[in-house]
């Protein structure tokens, strides 16, 4: 069937809404897909859920979708295919159908991707005898479980490939995993089947290197100073071959590059074993890839290997962890660094003269060369010096406490104090990860349609 062209335009929950853009006006795609979720975004949209059932999604998607929308319009061959759905598909799948039939999308498909949410069978499976270990220290779930605030598994390419299938114009899913949205497609286009794994292994590598957005273009490449346009940095689009192999471009006339270098340190970036890359979908040997440069910003990724998957699924979960609050002033002048340092430490006593004592306290001077242990020097004759003190602590009473006494150092403190106009700082909760893995076979992962 050809080459799959594929872009991706964003990277997280946060990245610029002008990648989507850029990529419907300029990339000539066969799909589009837009990666919002990091580990601790769906533990965040999690809490919003809680709070206001219509919350739970990324809604920066819907006013992506409103941009894109008459571009859409004009495309209609194109997908989208986002995991932006986060705890909440169904939510954003009604606002995803409100602005497609305001602007002449009406007929068009939507697909709901279920299944990645274990809350619901969670209590279930523990009382069955399930501990839910993590993965770095083996300690089971046990008293922490009153803590646990979401539990989603990292599902593979089935259910996209379903939606697809259907006729989805629109794949909304929650947890997949990153590379799934771009080897979903591909594996669709081409008519793969699990058992081709080296083509699933090359989609897979095609999936990695684009699922960060611009990362691959240029973006915080270790020569970022000399990448052309920073501002108008290109977002990024895979060509991918029958035998899975794929060229990485990026859109014409605009900013950054893609080159063997960035191609290789996003290679690199997010994995352990390089012999042994896990999805669900397949497991990639990195070490037999084959990087070159074919033309200007075209750089062409060949040879990968796969293997069978595993039988379980990685499980990001998160728990309640206490409450923190951070507060930063500016401190210049003469010995900033010795009054910068001071000035922590006194907010801290005081409390403790208080009775308040904290489970973890820092104190840090930005720009001294400190707050990076054995990287570089401090520099003790500094005029300015960035203050930022940090408490955490189970009882938020404590940490309360301590966003009222920062700022007395306003008046208190060394002469040369500023930087408080944004006011005192606010109390949040610290959600700790929590990674388990969990069999394939007790996870049933489905798709619902939306005609819109």
């Amino acid at each position: 069937m050809g080459t799959v062209r594929i872009g991706n335009g964003a990277g997280f929950w946060g990245d610029s809404p002008e990648g989507p853009y850029q990529l419907m006006q300029l990339g000539r795609l066969d799909y589009l897909t837009a990666d919002y979720l990091a580990e601790v975004a769906l533990s965040v949209l999690t809490k919003q859920h809680q709070k206001n059932p219509k919350l739970g999604y990324a809604y920066d998607f819907i006013e992506v979708l409103e941009r894109i929308a008459p571009l859409w319009a004009e495309q209609p061959r194109l997908r989208i295919c986002t995991n932006a759905g986060g705890v909440n598909p169904r939510e954003c799948a009604r606002a995803a159908a409100e602005v497609m039939r305001a602007n002449g999308l009406a007929g068009r498909k939507i697909a709901l991707v279920l299944g990645d949410d274990l809350m619901p069978h969670l209590d279930q499976w523990l009382a069955g005898g399930f501990e839910f270990q993590h993965m770095e220290t083996g300690e089971p779930l046990g008293d922490k479980r009153a803590q646990l605030v979401s539990a989603n598994a990292y599902i593979g390419v089935e259910s996209i490939i379903e939606a697809l299938q259907a006729g989805a114009d629109l794949v909304l899913a929650g947890r997949v995993t990153d590379p799934a949205m771009i080897l979903g497609p591909a594996m669709f286009h081409h008519g793969w089947t699990p058992d081709d794994r080296d083509q699933l292994a090359g989609a897979t590598v095609a999936g990695h290197l684009i699922e960060c957005g611009a990362q691959v273009t240029g973006g915080i490449s270790t020569d970022w100073l000399s990448i052309p346009d920073p501002a108008g940095i290109g977002y990024p689009i895979v060509e991918i071959e029958e035998d899975g192999s794929a060229v990485v471009t990026k859109p014409p006339g605009t900013g950054g590059r893609v080159t063997e270098r960035t191609v290789k340190e996003q290679l690199l970036y997010e994995i352990a074993d390089p012999r042994n890359f896990l999805t669900p979908d397949v497991i990639v040997d990195f070490t037999t890839l084959k990087v070159e440069r074919i033309g200007p910003d075209r750089v062409r990724v060949s040879g990968a290997k796969g293997r069978e998957p595993t039988a379980n699924y990685k499980v990001s979960a998160a728990i309640l962890d206490g409450c923190m609050a951070s507060g930063e002033l500016t401190i210049f002048g003469e010995d900033a660094l010795k009054k910068a340092r001071r000035a922590g430490q006194s907010v801290l006593e005081r409390l403790e003269r208080a009775g308040v004592l904290f489970e973890s306290t820092r104190v840090e001077c930005l720009s001294s060369g400190e707050t990076i242990p054995g990287l570089g020097g401090q520099s003790a004759e500094a005029t300015e010096v960035g203050l930022r003190v940090t408490v955490r602590d189970h009882d938020p009473s404590k940490v309360r406490r301590f966003t009222r006494e920062l700022a007395s150092l306003i008046t208190c403190g060394p002469p040369g104090t500023t930087g408080y106009a944004g006011g005192r700082p606010k109390v949040r909760d610290v959600l700790a990860f929590w990674p388990t893995l969990i069999p394939k076979e007790w996870i049933k992962t489905s798709i619902e349609i939306i005609e819109v």
